[in-house]
């Protein structure tokens, strides 16, 4: 629990800084003047005035009590009498482009951050799973597609244009990618015994995907890596203990099933399940290189309104790693693409979400950002890094969605005015304002019940 507040904090506090840094450096750089650049609101814990400050700049610093936003305070002839002298380092007597690119520096800084992270994994590197897929669940796109389990995948893509596959992870990124966009993914499967290598489609665009979540993968019917199918720790009570199972036990067939992985294991226990009652099954098991036959009498769960089996007990070994790491340019420039696909994405999942093709559950919150920021920091520092580049981006692009309190608003504005020659009236302004605020309050709203369910539901 602590380490998930800490991760939290510092994941706001950097983002926030990072964005509102962007507004600052840039309104300094147009000749504006800051009064005041705050990174958090309500009583201040912390506050001071640099010696050495820019030309013409008396800037107070100040960290507040709650994080959850900031500020930066521009001279301003709207929000109080400037005096003549200063007059001419006023935000609002700034010419246009100004302006908007004072606006605009928030939100570009937090996307120019995501490339910083993204470009410092592939620099460090992470350890994460070999792209050879487990047996693909029945009735799946990827089953329908040919795949039996075992197969490793070197290249995958898009309309013909198929590049390396380095990892699991990023495999599934693709496939994410290609359910949201409704595009079919090529993959390259490595030829085995002197065989060529060969390609197969999975048709994608068939599924009409609205949420990226598990039930997506099943669908696809890729969720995870090979691994042996080996029992891992046993729970105390659960099915598993009281069947006799013990970590180590390596499961070879299930009835007269044969179980090459354990995603398959995974799989059949949750089969074991007959009109809502466990099936008990003869499962042959290797342990200490002798071969035994166990009856296992799974628990039954409910789990997206269907019933499952359970048995209590780790299931799978270790999935082989390899470590991703890329060179000095090869890794910037994975960088801004992978900061531009995450951006993309982001976009259309939001177009969608407005017109009803996805749905609003793929919202989140402050309860599921704080969920993924402590398990994100206790998987290792590059996970973590991952986590903040994910969610700069998301910072970055909803800020500049065209609601009148975000950054996007404003710059809407300064477009009405670039291309009218007229600026927005006061009375349009706090019209739009206050839709804004309702339309954000309501957003906030769903993000919380979605948080809610995600997490105790």
């Amino acid at each position: 629990m602590l380490l998930t507040v800490i991760a939290f904090v510092v994941a706001l506090g950097v983002l926030i800084a990072v964005h509102e840094y962007g507004h600052y450096r840039v309104a300094v750089a147009c000749g504006v003047k800051v009064e005041r650049f705050s990174v958090g609101f309500g009583k201040a814990l912390l506050r001071w005035e640099p010696k050495r400050q820019h030309p013409g700049q008396k800037t107070e610093f100040v960290i507040g009590a709650f994080p959850f936003g900031g500020y930066v305070k521009m001279l301003d002839e709207r929000e109080g009498p400037v005096a003549p002298e200063e007059r001419h380092r006023a935000f609002n007597t700034q010419p246009l482009r100004s302006r908007a690119a004072i606006v605009a520096a928030g939100p570009i800084a937090n996307l120019l951050l995501a490339v910083v992270l993204y470009t410092a994994v592939n620099w460090i590197g992470v350890q994460e799973p070999v792209a050879t897929l487990a047996r693909p669940v029945a009735g799946s796109i990827a089953e329908s597609a040919g795949l039996k389990g075992g197969e490793h995948i070197t290249r995958a893509g898009f309309d013909g244009d198929l590049t390396p596959v380095q990892s699991f992870e990023d495999l599934r990124w693709r496939m994410t990618r290609g359910a949201l966009d409704g595009r079919d993914l090529t993959i390259e499967v490595a030829g085995e015994g002197g065989r060529p290598a060969r390609e197969l489609v999975l048709p994608l665009s068939r599924m009409e995907a609205r949420d990226a979540d598990p039930q997506m993968f099943r669908k696809i019917g890729v969720l995870a890596p090979l691994t042996r199918p080996e029992i891992g720790e046993v729970m105390k009570g659960s099915a598993a203990e009281s069947a006799g199972l013990l970590k180590g036990d390596v499961v070879r067939a299930i009835g007269a099933t044969a179980i090459i992985d354990g995603q398959q294991l995974r799989e059949a226990i949750r089969a074991s399940v007959d009109n809502g009652q466990p099936r008990t099954q003869a499962w042959e098991i290797e342990r200490g290189g002798r071969s035994l036959t166990i009856d296992v009498k799974p628990e039954v769960r409910e789990e997206g309104g269907a019933k499952v089996g359970r048995v209590g007990a780790y299931v799978g070994a270790p999935a082989e790693m390899v470590t991703v790491r890329q060179g000095v340019i090869d890794g910037i420039w994975r960088g801004v693409v992978r900061t531009w696909e995450v951006s993309a994405l982001t976009v259309r999942m939001m177009g969608k979400m407005v017109i009803g093709e996805a749905s609003i559950k793929n919202l989140s919150g402050p309860l599921t950002i704080a969920d993924y920021a402590g398990k994100s920091a206790s998987l290792g520092l590059t996970q973590y890094l991952v986590f903040l580049a994910l969610i700069s981006v998301s910072l970055g692009v909803l800020n500049l969605m065209p609601l009148p309190v975000l950054d996007g608003g404003h710059l809407m504005y300064y477009l009405w005015e670039g291309l009218t020659g007229k600026s927005v009236s006061d009375a349009w302004m706090e019209r739009l304002q206050r839709g804004g605020v309702a339309l954000l309050l309501v957003m906030m709203s769903v993000a919380l019940f979605n948080d809610v369910t995600r997490l105790f539901g």
